[in-house]
């Protein structure tokens, strides 16, 4: 299901609900990524102070695909 992460919030939410669906403790995302598991609960809450780079290496970690599209076509 693809939907919108147009904004911090949404896409900590979604990055929330995969590592639960897959049964993974913030723990487990953390030592995949080599953040800390407080950085892994900023982006999780939305945070707008953590890097890009933090932020998509967990959305890989938990499953997520990250893209952009054009919005204008």
């Amino acid at each position: 299901m693809t939907e919108p992460l147009d904004n911090s919030h949404a896409f900590g939410h979604a990055v929330m609900r995969a590592r639960r669906a897959r049964g993974l403790k913030p723990e487990d995302v953390a030592l995949a990524t080599g953040i800390g598991v407080r950085v892994l609960s900023e982006i999780e809450r939305g945070r707008r102070t953590v890097l890009l780079d933090q932020a998509l290496r967990v959305a890989q970690a938990v499953g997520l695909r990250v893209g952009a599209d054009d919005v204008d076509g």
